[in-house]
């Protein structure tokens, strides 16, 4: 009789591109089909195994259309060349799409539905705008329940205004964000897995590998100059340009194997994925829901959050980050070490696969055992999932 026991997943090579500014920066020209091909045949390269073994890529992708249409993991796939045998799918949930990529590969993997996986995630925002190409919003819901659409910045503002986050202090968490990712550069922490691009210039072909985000001039007096971005209306606006993510491009992707599979191919385990939640609640803060999703993540991987040693809290707004920090009592010097999505950028899909890669080598780096990846998810969602260097 075939065991249907659940089984362990193991990560045993993560890499992801360096992530550029949206619209001007160094992969405005660069197909997300081809940045999620690099990744996939980098991931494969480092884990030792040949294409033809992956049994299934998925990959997140907060808006699948135009240029990352059509399924744009199986383009991948095939740009990369990977024999047409390997199947892949693209998976959307919004910010958490590249860690949702990897709980469903995780989850196929410990039902025993196959032993080898690739899952990522890639957004180009430079060539799919928020919101997609055209926004067709459902009258009815416009009507009955227009929250269901509102902008993510008018989300950040209301959390700040609701749960009495000051200006200040969300500055002060954006300067933060930038002088750690710069210490992280500096000292080569993401070179390792970062896997360089040829991005096109006016003067020629340039290896773009290193994230362009992080700025080394930016100071309280300068954020706090910053007008906020979303409302006009005095006393609501709190999110500005320099107190939220950046608009980016950038692809990931990670090798998860069974046991078995680790076995079979002499492969070197970095991480076990451990556990992952989705929470959702009102569309009309950002942030609440992933107070549900952390602890729940931490249950199901038989953790406590106090024994969780670095925490990857996607910057959406530093007013969302710093809610969660607040109200689940987090020591804020383990969270975002090297630098959130203020500083390093937040390509949408992408970003739940490339916090993912950063904290694994990050844990390894350390010598810490746990780590918890989470973000929060339009809609009023929020998703958590935790990982345990090996």
């Amino acid at each position: 009789m075939e065991d249907t026991s659940v089984r362990n997943v193991y990560i045993v090579s993560a890499v992801r591109t360096a992530v550029a500014k949206a619209n001007r920066g160094a992969l405005a020209r660069v197909r997300p089909d081809d940045m999620a091909a690099e990744t996939l045949k980098a991931t494969v390269a480092r884990a030792g195994i040949t294409p033809a073994v992956v049994a299934d890529v998925v990959m997140g992708c907060a808006f699948p259309e135009s240029a990352q249409g059509m399924n744009v993991a199986r383009i991948a796939v095939t740009r990369a060349g990977f024999p047409e045998t390997v199947s892949a799918m693209t998976v959307n949930r919004f910010c958490s799409s590249g860690l949702e990529a990897i709980a469903i590969a995780a989850s196929k993997i410990s039902a025993g539905l196959f032993d080898i996986a690739i899952a990522g995630g890639v957004e180009s925002m430079s060539m799919v705008p928020m919101g997609g190409a055209r926004f067709a919003p459902n009258p009815t819901l416009v009507r009955d329940c227009p929250e269901a659409y509102l902008g993510m910045g008018l989300c950040g503002d209301r959390v700040a205004r609701d749960f009495r986050i000051a200006r200040h202090e969300m500055d002060e968490w954006a300067l933060g964000s930038h002088q750690r990712a710069i210490a992280a550069i500096d000292a080569g922490k993401f070179r390792g897995e970062i896997v360089p691009l040829d991005a096109p210039t006016h003067a020629g072909v340039k290896t773009f590998d290193v994230d362009e985000g992080p700025r080394r001039d930016t100071s309280l007096e300068s954020l706090a100059k910053l007008r906020p971005a979303f409302t006009i209306t005095p006393g609501e606006g709190f999110c500005t340009a320099g107190n939220s993510s950046q608009t980016s491009d950038g692809a990931a992707a990670i090798c998860l194997m069974s046991e078995q599979a680790v076995k079979d191919y002499g492969a070197k385990p970095l991480a076990r994925f451990a556990g992952y939640a989705v929470a959702a609640g009102s569309p009309m803060h950002l942030g609440p829901a992933q107070l549900e999703a952390i602890p729940r993540a931490c249950a199901l991987a038989g953790i406590k959050l106090n024994d969780v040693a670095l925490i990857e809290n996607n910057e959406a707004f530093a007013s969302q980050c710093l809610l969660v920090i607040r109200e689940l009592g987090l020591d804020p010097s383990k969270v975002n070490v090297n630098g959130g999505a203020i500083a390093l950028g937040h390509p949408l899909g992408c970003t739940g696969a490339k916090l993912s890669v950063q904290i694994i080598h990050e844990l390894r780096r350390r010598g810490e055992k746990h780590g918890v990846v989470t973000m929060c998810i339009g809609g009023g969602m929020g998703a958590a999932g935790v990982f345990e260097s090996c």
